[in-house]
């Protein structure tokens, strides 16, 4: 049975992905940033390994690598944040921008960073970063401009990442949900979690090595960069 690795599982897309995988038997870890969050996780999928960390946090990062010790085959770099309110390109919190860039663009790469020996180690290794379509330079729009850019960010260093690791077997790919009724999403959002948490599974469980480096949606179509 293939192991998962969530990054990011205290609620929403997370939570649910672990969800999904716990009750198909999948050996599932995931990552939460509080009591809160481990609460849910165990409401949710009892069976699932949690661990503890921010994805700001590099140092815990690496102190939870190290409590894994089996190979890691599929790693959703999930964990992620909208940003402050205000975020235009006339009227930016700076700081705040400067913080979501750390967690949605950044964080993702601190986790691949500290788990891929576990990943390497797997019989299939995946990783996938989920993005946005707002990460996609070709969809205009002046709203949510420093969740835009953490996105686009993301999504080259999913580029960077997939060349860097193609050699060694390792399939790295950006994928978007979709926009999902969740907190982050809001409530009319066109998608229920739970559909496109299955579709996420199912597209992650087709990759091979000639996928890598793609920009994908939950329905495994091609999304422009």
């Amino acid at each position: 049975m293939p192991h998962w690795l969530i990054a990011g599982a205290s609620r929403g897309i997370g939570l649910e992905t672990a969800r999904q995988l716990a009750a198909r038997g999948a050996r599932v870890t995931a990552s939460v940033r509080s009591a809160a969050g481990l609460a849910a996780l165990k409401s949710a999928a009892p069976q699932a390994t949690p661990l503890h960390f921010d994805v700001r946090d590099e140092a815990a990062i690496r102190v939870a690598a190290a409590q894994v010790s089996d190979p890691i085959d599929v790693l959703v770099a999930n964990a992620g944040a909208y940003g402050p309110q205000r975020q235009s390109s006339t009227d930016m919190d700076f700081e705040g921008a400067l913080d979501l860039l750390s967690i949605n663009t950044l964080g993702p790469l601190r986790v691949v960073q500290a788990f891929l020996p576990l990943v390497k180690r797997g019989a299939h290794p995946r990783v996938v970063l989920m993005t946005s379509r707002l990460g996609s330079m070709s969809i205009g729009g002046a709203s949510n401009v420093a969740y835009r850019v953490s996105k686009a960010g993301l999504n080259k260093i999913a580029q960077c990442l997939a060349d860097d690791l193609k050699a060694e077997g390792v399939i790295v790919v950006a994928l978007s949900p979709g926009r999902v009724r969740t907190d982050m999403g809001g409530p009319n959002a066109e998608l229920d979690v739970c559909d496109s948490v299955a579709g996420v599974i199912r597209v992650a469980e087709s990759l091979t090595l000639v996928d890598t480096g793609r920009y994908l949606d939950y329905r495994g179509e091609d999304l422009p960069w």
